[in-house]
């Protein structure tokens, strides 16, 4: 998709994947694995994960590439009384402080990256040790090709883009994640949680 089709998106419809706050897989990383204090939402839409954040004392970054989903976000964080520095970025190219973030989420990004196509996944993940500080926290969240949804992500293909020498200690694990198309029954998909370390 383009800027400019997912502006449309989000400014004419709930977007599927925007489901009220974070992805239940997330639940146990909030409770007790984030590294603070500062963290980054890497596509964070309207931003609920990046205020269930800021509401649990985090220093918070969010961006996307959707000027009106930021718009939205923004909204979000003063209707929830938390401050949370939002930003249009493209995730290929991104303007961020290198080593700056002690965890870094990724909550349906690098998947939909993935539909793009291979030079946009290559681009994102050369940013990601970049804005990573050393000892940093990357979790991802990522629809698995076992969804049966034409496209996702394989467990192989996490491990080989989140080995050394820029990651370690990773860990990939199957989760399911919730989508909610407008008008329809919620949905339950394969998935996979990836949990790794910057070095």
């Amino acid at each position: 998709m383009s800027v400019m089709d997912y502006d449309e998106v989000y400014r004419s419809s709930r977007p599927p994947w925007q489901i009220g706050g974070p992805q239940p897989a997330l639940v146990p990383v909030l409770e007790d694995e984030v590294r603070g204090p500062r963290v980054l939402d890497a596509g964070c839409g309207q931003g609920d994960l990046a205020i269930e954040l800021a509401r649990r004392g985090f220093e918070v970054t969010g961006f996307d590439i959707s000027a009106v989903a930021i718009d939205q976000a923004r909204a979000k964080a003063a209707a929830a009384g938390v401050s949370i520095t939002f930003g249009v970025q493209d995730a290929t190219r991104l303007s961020l402080p290198a080593a700056s973030f002690n965890s870094i989420f990724d909550s349906g990004l690098l998947h939909s990256l993935h539909r793009i196509g291979p030079d946009q996944v290559d681009a994102y993940l050369a940013q990601l040790p970049v804005v990573a500080a050393p000892g940093g926290a990357l979790f991802i969240v990522a629809v698995s090709v076992e969804a049966g949804e034409g496209w996702g992500i394989t467990e192989d293909f996490l491990r080989e883009a989140f080995g050394p020498p820029w990651w370690t200690d990773t860990t990939v694990e199957p989760v399911r994640v919730t989508a909610m198309p407008e008008g329809e029954s919620p949905l339950s998909l394969h998935a996979h949680l990836l949990r790794t370390v910057r070095t």
